[in-house]
């Protein structure tokens, strides 16, 4: 027997996905990317020349910054930027344009739950759109244990609440 969920969905369905590309200007690449009511927009600058403390002849340099919606970035943030950036470090090719820096922006517009997962995907558009040497795609998704037992599939904020992450 399967439960629904209080939106509606099925343990394994996901919200409505939608994603643009190119909509900054003044960026190199840029893109949105929402999942129900949780929309993050992330924009790609670079590659450029490498500062002082991110120098290395033999590869570039992957930068993140995550903005919140409201307020100073804290703890999660901090903790989202490296998870981010080790992600998409994972998925560059650095050795093309070494002793460069390519920054990557990303702008919390809406947080209804899976917001990470959403960064992440958001990123990768911005990246392919920027036209950054990529090995591979990233594509990311959350789960969560709900007190029922189930595994769920992308959950909102008020599911992530009482749930376990996997």
């Amino acid at each position: 027997m399967e439960i629904d969920r209080i939106d509606g969905r099925s343990p394994n369905q996901l919200r409505p996905l939608a994603c643009s590309r190119g909509i900054l200007n003044r960026a190199h690449g840029s893109a949105s990317w929402s999942q129900g009511d949780t929309k993050v927009l992330a924009a790609v600058y670079g590659p450029k020349a490498g500062t002082k403390k991110n120098e290395n002849p033999e590869r570039a340099c992957i930068e993140v910054i995550w903005k919140p919606k409201t307020g100073q970035s804290g703890k999660q943030e901090k903790e989202y930027e490296m998870i981010l950036k080790r992600t998409l470090q994972s998925i560059c090719i650095l050795t093309i344009n070494p002793n460069t820096t390519t920054s990557i922006i990303i702008q919390v517009v809406q947080d209804d739950g899976s917001l990470l997962p959403c960064a992440i995907n958001a990123a990768c558009a911005a990246l392919v759109d920027a036209g950054i040497p990529l090995k591979h795609l990233a594509v990311s998704i959350c789960c969560c244990l709900a007190s029922s037992g189930y595994v769920i599939l992308d959950p909102t904020k008020q599911e992530e609440e009482v749930s376990v992450f996997l």
